[in-house]
């Protein structure tokens, strides 16, 4: 939660800095946000590089794995598009790149940005940008405050679907607790495997 608090900050400091005009012109016209979105995804490859369970997921890889990531894949964005029956503002393919953020927020925020300027415009493009800030740093919320629920409600896999790109870090310790130390392997795959599929579907969806 500590991290998310942080990104949030961070946002909103980042907002007061262009109100307020306090950012020099050279940084802006220097394009800074497309190199910061080149260093991110520069960071996932060395972040699913170093993880040490990478060997070992690769040496008992299983098929049958694959199952969960995609089931959160496939249910993110069955849901994802039928919210946008209900938005007049936003098509499905906006609404499915929001939610092909999987909880990376960071990362899906920035790509969204920047690959929306051309079709909607600067103001709509950092507007969708933002709503997938908010909406993935609440999907993470979700489980880091509500995994016992899941768990109780849906099983011992909601948890998991629904941490998205984080079950491999941030909400790991928790699922791991609430779900059960046999699931980690699952959990640490699926986190994995969303995490590397983010800047593909992000940039895939925002090209339609």
């Amino acid at each position: 939660m500590k991290g998310s608090i942080v990104i949030v900050v961070c946002f909103v400091l980042g907002i007061l800095f262009g109100v307020f005009d306090l950012v020099p012109d050279y940084i802006l016209e220097a394009d800074v946000a497309v190199y910061v979105l080149y260093a991110l995804i520069f960071a996932v490859g060395i972040s699913i590089g170093c993880d040490k369970n990478l060997k070992h997921i690769i040496k008992n890889f299983d098929v049958k794995l694959l199952l969960l990531p995609l089931a959160t894949i496939v249910g993110t964005l069955s849901f994802s598009a039928l919210v946008a029956l209900f938005l007049s503002k936003w098509s499905v393919t906006d609404c499915m790149a929001v939610g092909s953020g999987f909880a990376y927020y960071s990362l899906s925020s920035i790509l969204i940005t920047e690959l929306k300027e051309a079709s909607l415009g600067v103001q709509l493009a950092t507007e969708l940008g933002t709503i997938a800030l908010i909406s993935n740093i609440i999907r993470e919320l979700y489980v880091l405050l509500g995994a016992p629920l899941l768990y109780k409600v849906f099983g011992k896999f909601a948890p998991i679907c629904v941490g998205g790109a984080t079950t491999a870090d941030t909400t790991l310790p928790i699922i791991t607790n609430v779900c059960g130390k046999d699931l980690v392997f699952a959990s640490i795959f699926h986190g994995l495997v969303i995490d590397f599929s983010v800047p593909f579907m992000v940039s895939f969806f925002c090209s339609l």
